[in-house]
């Protein structure tokens, strides 16, 4: 389904229309959804006047989380409406195969929602760009950081989808490269709203730390039956491999505290990324996640290329992007390799007590920083022909 469209800058005779491909109504619409489309008619009302002679459109729609429906309509946007870019695309599997969709087409795939490495890697696509976190980067803060604090044995509870693989793997072999062992896994369905006999498996294995590789709604999910059934009273850590700023607000302090997260974005960070956040409140109600941050910034940078070549061309915007050090407020300095990730900072974060707590949203401080040189896999080592070209 496409949802309207909206013609946030109306400058002249030129036009660059992107859409913003998202989960509208599912488990990922949280961390997603309507907040990416703010975040992406900010982008494109702030670079209006930056952007003369041009008209940009915004449009968006629900791919349900179906790799299917998500090809469809990317296929339809840009044959049949004139859609120059994709923005977000959370779900792995889904943003697989929209990259696919791109690959040979005049349009790009700037991601900001999927995180498996394959879309820089075995499948990179000269007209896919990966912009705010991968597996690697989020098993590279957490696990690394787990292990060498002294828990050793791991037990991974994985969604059984291209991000749950991927983390998994990514996240086990920082454990054993950090000196640790994996002693074991599970995987669940994606959306899965009973995770007790994923969890007793868990509980079962005598890991130090239960690993959760998984995302968004399953996360909730998993994290609040592993506090009713006091899985962590004993020995045993939980770790999210990825967490999200609304699923820390959709479970509260109590249930969430302490745990250890990986982010590239925080909306409390620094000065820029706080008056981002106040504008993005004051049109969605909340604070962004970092994905509805990586929207903007994503958006921003890809209209500073359309700017410098004066064309909505994929292969000529597609070379300024990665011809210019990326640069904004929100995520830094950084760059875009040849194989279509984005380096950046990555910050290893904790979630709050309630009495740290100051305010609502206000849940993370942090840990440690990783340089942007270290936090992303090796250029060399993913397999994109793009980099053995």
């Amino acid at each position: 389904m496409t949802l309207p469209s909206s013609v946030l800058a109306q400058a002249g005779g030129k036009r660059v229309k992107v859409g913003v491909l998202t989960d509208m109504s599912g488990f990922a619409s949280d961390a997603n959804g309507k907040g990416s489309v703010t975040a992406a008619q900010l982008a494109a009302e702030e670079f209006a006047s930056q952007l003369p002679g041009w008209t940009i459109e915004v449009v968006f729609a629900d791919h349900q989380n179906k790799p299917d429906i998500g090809a469809s309509i990317a296929r339809r946007w840009i044959e049949n409406e004139g859609v120059n870019a994709i923005f977000d695309v959370p779900v792995s599997s889904v943003a697989l195969a929209v990259s696919e969709v791109t690959r040979n087409s005049n349009a790009l795939f700037i991601g900001s929602g999927p995180g498996s490495t394959e879309l820089t890697g075995a499948k990179c696509s000269p007209h896919t760009i990966h912009w705010t976190y991968d597996t690697w980067s989020l098993a590279r803060g957490t696990a690394k950081a787990v292990t060498e604090a002294g828990n050793k044995r791991w037990f991974f509870l994985t969604a059984d989808y291209a991000f749950g693989h991927a983390l998994e793997r990514d996240a086990s072999e920082l454990v054993k490269a950090s000196g640790g062992t994996v002693v074991g896994a599970v995987r669940h369905p994606i959306n899965t709203s009973d995770f007790s006999s994923f969890l007793l498996q868990a509980q079962a294995s005598n890991s130090e730390v239960i690993a959760l590789a998984n995302a968004v709604g399953d996360t909730i999910n998993s994290i609040k039956q592993a506090s009713e059934f006091n899985i962590t009273a004993g020995k045993q850590k939980l770790v999210a491999l990825l967490l999200q700023l609304t699923d820390v607000h959709s479970l509260g302090l109590k249930t969430a505290q302490g745990l250890y997260l990986t982010q590239p974005f925080y909306w409390d960070m620094n000065a820029g990324t706080r008056a981002f956040s106040d504008r993005f409140m004051a049109k969605d109600g909340r604070r962004p996640t970092d994905v509805q941050a990586g929207v903007y910034s994503s958006l921003i940078h890809y209209l500073k290329a359309v700017r410098k070549t004066d064309s909505s061309n994929a292969d000529a915007v597609v070379a300024a992007m990665k011809d210019m050090p990326t640069d904004d407020p929100l995520f830094g300095r950084g760059a875009i390799r040849k194989d279509g990730r984005v380096i950046h900072d990555m910050y290893v974060m904790q979630v709050k007590t309630p009495a740290e707590s100051k305010g609502p949203w206000d849940y993370f401080k942090l840990v440690s920083t990783i340089p942007a040189a270290d936090a992303f896999r090796p250029e060399d080592q993913g397999g994109c022909p793009l980099v053995k070209a």
